[in-house]
């Protein structure tokens, strides 16, 4: 845990001290095409809070997880929101391909995020970082945004839990990278002002 904490110091050091638009970029020829982006914008967890401690209130950092997610997993400290980009409906049905509780899109997620970004003086032109588990939902979340005028969304491509590891005693495993696993600030403990609250 202390060697991830030190290597996370270590990026956040490194990336936080080039500045510049271009030291916020991980290296899109490896991301894969599930995770790409119609902007291109893509950071990896360290970058992203890199960036985020570096804007402050000018960036807007927002978990695009479930609510059963970050009710259980917890969420990363540092983020301003979370608004799920899709959701398990109450009747969900089971999805075979997926293996999981069928998931709808939120169709609330713009209009919250506008609302939210509006409270917080922000617009269309400001800094948005996305953050879901593993960066292919925060993509497509990003896509949206883009397509509704958004010019500066990022997506943590690493996501919070991370990829999963191919081989090895943890095959299967999001053990790889991510918020957590790289050491980055996050709690169980949320902040109900930061949740997601459908609009009936």
């Amino acid at each position: 845990m202390r060697t991830k904490r030190v290597a996370g110091a270590l990026i956040f050091l490194t990336v936080f001290s080039l500045g510049g638009a271009n030291a916020w970029a991980a290296d899109a020829a490896q991301v894969p095409e599930v995770k790409r982006t119609k902007q291109a914008l893509y950071l990896d967890a360290p970058e992203a809070y890199a960036l985020k401690q570096k804007l402050g209130d000018k960036a807007f950092l927002v978990d695009v997880r479930t609510r059963a997610e970050v009710s259980y997993l917890g969420m990363p400290t540092v983020a301003d929101a979370n608004i799920p980009y899709v959701e398990h409906p109450d009747d969900a049905p089971w999805d075979d391909k997926a293996g999981r509780f069928k998931l709808e899109p939120n169709n609330d997620f713009a209009p919250e995020l506008g609302r939210r970004l509006a409270d917080k003086g922000l617009g269309r032109n400001d800094t948005i970082i996305l953050l879901c588990r593993s960066g292919d939902r925060s993509a497509r979340a990003a896509n949206l945004l883009n397509d509704l005028g958004y010019r500066k969304v990022y997506t943590v491509v690493d996501g919070y839990e991370g990829d999963l590891a191919k081989d090895g005693a943890k095959a299967g495993q999001r053990v790889v990278n991510g918020w957590k696993n790289v050491g980055l600030p996050w709690s169980y403990k949320l902040d109900k002002n930061k949740l997601y609250f459908p609009k009936f």
